[in-house]
């Protein structure tokens, strides 16, 4: 089963690994307690600029954290990381997985290097970190993606393309 992973599906489960759980408890603590939840370090720099820049009352600010939190983001970008992992691929050929993990991916760039233009904004330079490294991991995985040619079949009809090469028979008939 993992012997026609490829690089981008081993690292897009990596990410998933880190995304799916992060990214859920965030979402779960601003959906239990919006106020609470989106002043917390991975939400505080688009809460400050919301309350700064945008100037809004306080339920609307409530009103959005719910929408970031449920509709609009985290939920749903860890639920498509989270169908990904389970459907690596298992053929030599690209999968199902690719598409699901480059939707994941450009969503999920998006959400960070939006809130990290809004960290850069309101002066908060951990939220920042955070965002950008978070940005950077996933740009990487998509370089990776886009870059990773699919496994070669093999071309000898007599070879699976399951065998390995130090399986194969070395001496001559």
């Amino acid at each position: 089963m993992f012997k026609n992973w490829r690089i981008s599906s081993f690292n897009g489960v990596l990410l998933a690994a880190y995304f799916i759980p992060t990214w859920a408890i965030i979402a779960f603590g601003i959906i239990t307690s919006p106020v609470h939840g989106l002043y917390d370090r991975p939400s505080i720099s688009v809460a400050l600029y919301i309350s700064d820049h945008l100037q809004v009352a306080s339920m609307t600010t409530v009103r959005f954290a719910w929408l970031l939190a449920w509709a609009g983001s985290r939920s749903s970008h860890s639920s498509r990381f989270s169908w990904c992992s389970p459907r690596a691929p298992r053929s030599a050929r690209p999968s199902g997985c690719d598409e699901a993990l480059a939707i994941a991916l450009t969503i999920g760039s998006v959400i960070s290097f939006a809130s990290m233009l809004m960290a850069s904004q309101v002066g908060e330079t951990e939220a920042l970190r955070l965002h950008a490294t978070e940005l950077l991991m996933m740009l990487g995985t998509a370089v990776v993606l886009l870059v990773e040619r699919p496994a070669q079949q093999s071309t000898n009809p007599g070879v699976t393309s399951d065998a390995l090469a130090l399986e194969q028979s070395q001496f001559f008939p």
